[in-house]
């Protein structure tokens, strides 16, 4: 009797955490980013993913590495086609808009990133490329074409200050 009962606990308690493991991981992408420049590959900004009430995950950036212009101002989406946006700081500005999670391909899908120092947008798709590394591939048209740029972001742990 008492064998059975530890297995049925057993048997339970193993049923939760491979339900708790499904439930969380499309949030495992949620967190914090270190991003890097494409040239050089010195760090750069700093982006939080976030999960929105409507279920879809965004990311905004919350650390630059050099937040001020030349002029000692912070810095502004500048590069911005819309005239009236170009006056936004860049600390803040959501650049990841709109992914869902896909359990078929255990990615990140139908999202868009925008990139501030261009001041274009390209559809995108984010896949975890080991633990604490997740490849964020931005595209022209359709993924498989090959008009686009990967980058690869570092999960960080807390926010820089």
């Amino acid at each position: 009797m008492k064998i059975t009962i530890t297995v049925v606990l057993l048997v339970i308690a193993m049923a939760f955490a491979v339900t708790a493991n499904a439930q969380s991981k499309p949030d495992k992408i949620v967190g914090y980013y270190l991003t890097f420049d494409d040239e050089t590959g010195v760090e750069k900004s700093q982006v939080q993913i976030y999960k929105d009430a409507n279920g879809k995950y965004y990311g905004k950036v919350v650390w630059i590495k050099e937040p001020l212009d030349k002029a000692g101002k912070p810095k502004v989406d500048d590069k911005n086609p819309d005239t009236k946006l170009q006056k936004r700081a860049i600390i803040g500005l959501e650049m990841l808009k709109g992914f869902k999670y896909d359990k078929s391909s255990d990615e990140w899908v139908e999202g868009t990133i925008y990139n501030p120092a261009s001041g274009k947008t390209y559809n995108c798709y984010i896949n975890f490329e080991s633990a604490n590394k997740v490849k964020i591939r931005g595209y022209i048209g359709a993924s498989w074409m090959g008009l686009g740029k990967t980058a690869y972001w570092t999960k960080e742990a807390a926010l820089r200050k």
